[in-house]
């Protein structure tokens, strides 16, 4: 047999009517041509590898915020004062507090004051009441005495005599009162015996205060006449008397009435009590006589003159 009666092999089996061409696979749609000038729809586009879409009408929700924590009630009253809403009226009624308060504050200092008093013993509180009795009747009297000079004046015949007397009267009172005449009358003698020189001269003016407060009519310290313009200075021990020095024993000679002056001293958280807080020795003596000699010069103003001239 010749080579040229034996049929080609190739890749793939001819049959009689040529090669056979790819039948597409069942259920395959063939694509339809679109008409030229019209463009695709636009579709949702997914994201390989992405889930479905949030549903409409959903809100998102970020995986990572904290869920709300219920509030307890000291956390909702901490909110309704801070920061706090003031009213008109609230801040009337805080403004009426304050004043309010600010009074009682004053009220218990002022009562706080006396307290000195409500230890005292029953018999001291009934001298401090005699006392101030004592007080209110020596104002009437010298009251009742510038009454019956007015009306001397009023009713006396001759206006001009006693007008001069009553004028020389008042002269000699308001010479005791000035230092320039002597004097001499009932009264008391204080003593305070500062042998350890811790009396300061504030102490002694004090007890020139409480005795003028009692009814001292002439005060004399050793051998210096306590007027009006008296004044004290110095150290303890050193206490000096409108300049000049004066030693201890303090010696004071009053003129008044000693059933006034010596209680005036001797009252709770008085004179002697505290002359005797400095260790001072003290002591206070009646006298239906007492002198007060020594003087001060007349000084005749120098430019003040008397309204009636």
């Amino acid at each position: 047999m010749s080579t040229d009666d034996t049929p080609e092999k190739s890749g793939e089996p001819h049959g009689p009517e040529g090669p056979k061409e790819p039948k597409p696979s069942e259920g395959a749609q063939e694509p339809k041509p679109k008409p030229s000038g019209e463009e695709p729809e636009p579709g949702p586009q997914v994201e390989e590898g992405a889930g479905p879409g949030p549903e409409a009408g959903s809100v998102p929700r970020s995986e990572d915020a904290p869920a709300a924590v219920p509030l307890t009630g000291r956390q909702r009253l901490a909110n309704g004062l801070w920061p706090p809403r003031l009213t008109r009226a609230q801040l009337t009624v805080a403004v009426l507090l304050c004043v309010l308060g600010l009074g009682l504050a004053i009220q218990v200092r002022s009562t706080s004051d006396n307290s000195a008093l409500r230890g005292a013993r029953q018999e001291d509180l009934v001298r401090i009441l005699d006392e101030l009795d004592n007080r209110t009747k020596r104002l009437e009297d010298e009251k009742r005495r510038l009454d019956n000079q007015r009306s001397e004046l009023e009713s006396s015949s001759n206006q001009a005599a006693e007008a001069r007397k009553q004028t020389e009267q008042k002269e000699e009172q308001l010479g005791v009162l000035a230092g320039t005449v002597a004097a001499q009358g009932p009264g008391i003698e204080l003593t305070v015996s500062d042998t350890k020189g811790a009396v300061e001269a504030d102490k002694l003016l004090d007890t020139i205060q409480e005795l003028r407060a009692a009814g001292a009519e002439a005060i004399q310290i050793n051998d210096v006449r306590v007027v009006a313009d008296t004044y004290f200075s110095g150290s303890a021990g050193k206490v000096e008397i409108d300049g000049k020095k004066v030693s201890q024993p303090y010696k004071f000679k009053v003129i008044g009435k000693p059933q006034d002056l010596e209680p005036a001293l001797n009252i709770p958280g008085g004179v002697v009590q505290t002359l005797e807080k400095e260790q001072a020795a003290v002591s206070v003596s009646r006298s239906e006589k007492i002198i007060v000699d020594a003087l001060r010069p007349a000084k005749r103003p120098d430019y003040a003159r008397s309204s009636s001239q």
